[in-house]
Order: C-alpha cells, then structure tokens, then sequence
C-alpha cells in the first residue's frame, strides 16, 4: 500500500472536470489498495479574478473520500504551513494538478518544502503549461512551479510539447486522459429530450462546458446561420456557464437570428444532469480555436456519442476522423460541413468505432503510468 496526496481542486469546489478527475483518480487509488487523500483549496481564486457566478457547489460531498480545503493560492505564509504538513506527513507520491500559472507560486513553493523530506515522489500531471489565455509573467511562474516536480505526466501531445520547451531533462511520460466512467450508465435519449423539453425527433448538437473564447462558440454560432443548417432544423444545445461577457454572445445570437435554433442552458451544469445533457444529443461539437485536450471528449466517449472537433492541439488524435467523429477546420463554413456530414452519415455508423477506441481510455492505464514514473525517481 503507499499514501498518496493528490494536490488540486475537489469538493465543495465547482472545478468542472479537475474536480471531476481528482475525485475519480482518488478512487482509482483506493481501488488498487493505496491510501489517498485529497489536497484542495480553501481559496482557489480571488473573487475579483474568478469569471464564473459562484466557486461552490451545492451538491453532497462525494462519498468515501478525503478531502482537505487547505490551500490558499494568494497567502504565502499559508505555503510554508501546507508545504510543511506534507513534508511531515511523507506521502509516498504526490500527485500535483497544474492547469494555470497563476497557481505556480503557491503550488511551487509548498512542493519545495515537501522536497525536504527527501522521500515524497512528486508527479506533476499537466493540464496545460502553456494557458490558453496567456499573461504577462506567465512563463516565469510556470518555470518557477515545474523545478518543483521530479517528473511529468500530460494527456496530449501537445502538453508534453509545451513542456519540453520549458523542461527539456526530467522524466516525463504522455497517457491520454481517461474516461469519465463515474457518471452512471447512459440513460435513454426519449426520457433525457423529456426532462430537457427537446423534441424526440429533433436532430440536436451539443456544446459542452464553460464558455470561453478559446472554445469557439461563437464560431459554431455562426455556423449555425448557415442555411443549411436551418433548412435541416438542426438545433443547438448549448449547456455550460458563461466564463466571460454574456451580452456580446447574446448580441450576436440576435444579429445572427438563429435564437429559434439554440436551447440555451447557460448556468452551472451539476453533474446530476451530466447524463441527461450528453443523453439528449446526437452528436458532441467542440470548435475549439486552440486547444490542449478537453475533458469534453472522454465524457463524450463515456456516453458514446459521437463528435465534430476542430483540428487543433490534441483533439484530431483523439477523434479519429469518419471513425469516432469528424475533424474539421475552425471556421464557420467548415463546422456546418462536418454537421451536415454527420447527419448524412448517422449516429449508427460512428457507435461501434466508439466502442472499440474508448477500450484505450482506462483509469488502471493511468494509475500504471504513475508507478512506473514513481519507480523511476531517485530522491
């Protein structure tokens, strides 16, 4: 048995899919007998830097795990005390989440004092090196994090990319990112169009997740005037929260005149109507204008829907193309292609591809890819 820290967002925290990972990494640990525990954070973001409406759940906690609300990412003098109960608690591995450079400094520096203790193997599992949405400063607080870790783990190519730009000695290994196996079982698409007020004969597109520039739904948008698409009366799912300026979309949906075409659920999705939403669609869209990977797709595998994504960043090498979905360039025009093609060809062509690819997917791939690295570190 070893004792596991996972470093990163979890409940009561609404991280969407870090906080979905975290929680379902733990249990990947506790299933293959090892002792973990969860390090999140008491303050994840300054209120005046956090774009959505609220940085909490109301759900339940999640059974079974255990979660510390520890860590404040703007207080230094809570650094040094975090950093100095892991030390003394020696973890055998610490898996540590890094998504942003603003969290480079707290993360950073607690994780200098765990490597005190010359014992604690210290893993970072990237999400992104580079933001999508990039600042000044940005490449000193992520170096500054990343001499903290003894090796690294990302879920795209493009991740290990960005990495050895900046870190071009210490061990790192690329797995791509598990399936989102912890929502339940796929539920029945008449039952889910119901709960949603979606006609069972509509044909229905879903975008998924917090809206951001970089995710391009303004771009699908667009698409969405083609008049094609209107003559097919394909409809728009959109479901997710806002993560910047809701009036500049709303504007544009009424200069484009395709409100009649989008059934808007633009708040905080709970994960209790997770399978109801994946449910309902026919097909997952991501016209994403750059892109790592996305904690979209394997939700997307899980319910095996079938997808259209943007040829950037690390999407294309999960969607193989007229297999598991269709791969298209981020424009409009391309995006409406790829919607009118899939219709074309059927949601029943793309399902047994799905079956076959998602078997790649697994959390036991991951967990072996993180001893292995562990294995491999000498402190």
């Amino acid at each position: 048995m070893r004792k596991i820290a996972i470093i990163g967002p979890a409940h009561p925290l609404r991280g969407g899919g870090l906080t979905t990972f975290n929680h379902r990494l733990a249990r990947e640990f506790m299933a293959h007998g090892d002792q973990c525990a969860i390090y999140s954070f008491s303050l994840q973001y300054p209120s005046f830097l956090f774009p959505g409406t609220s940085q909490y759940t109301n759900e339940p906690a999640p059974a079974g795990l255990t979660i510390f609300s520890i860590i404040n990412s703007v207080n230094p003098l809570n650094w040094f005390k975090v950093g100095k109960r892991l030390m003394q608690e020696r973890p055998d591995i610490i898996v540590v989440r890094f998504w942003i450079p603003f969290m480079g400094p707290a993360l950073g520096t607690i994780l200098r004092r765990v490597l005190k203790n010359h014992h604690t193997k210290i893993i970072c599992l990237a999400d992104n090196i580079r933001p999508h949405e990039g600042r000044a400063g940005d490449k000193m607080l992520t170096k500054y994090f990343l001499k903290s870790c003894h090796a690294f783990i990302t879920m795209s190519e493009k991740v290990m990319n960005d990495l050895r730009a900046l870190e071009k000695n210490r061990l790192a290994a690329y797995i791509p990112h598990p399936i989102y196996d912890n929502f339940g079982p796929k539920v029945s698409s008449v039952k889910a169009r119901e709960k949603l007020k979606i006609g069972e004969h509509d044909k229905v597109i879903l975008f998924f997740g917090f809206i951001r520039k970089y995710k391009g739904l303004d771009i699908l948008l667009e698409a969405m005037s083609d008049q094609r698409i209107r003559d097919a009366g394909i409809k728009l799912l959109v479901a997710g929260e806002f993560y910047e300026d809701e009036h500049w979309y709303q504007d544009l949906i009424d200069r484009l005149n395709i409100r009649n075409s989008l059934i808007l659920h633009t708040s905080f999705i709970p994960d209790s109507d997770v399978p109801d939403i994946f449910c309902a669609a026919d097909v997952v869209i991501q016209p994403y204008r750059n892109a790592t990977q996305s904690g979209v797709t394997p939700l997307a595998y899980h319910f095996e829907k079938p997808m259209v994504v943007t040829n950037v960043g690390g999407l294309p090498d999960l969607v193989p193309h007229e297999k598991v979905g269709l791969v298209v360039e981020p424009t409009p025009a391309s995006i409406a292609e790829g919607i009118l093609r899939f219709f074309e060809m059927g949601e029943d062509y793309f399902i047994p591809h799905l079956r076959i690819e998602k078997q790649k997917y697994s959390w036991s791939a991951m967990l072996e890819k993180i001893y292995a690295l562990a294995d491999s570190i000498k402190v």
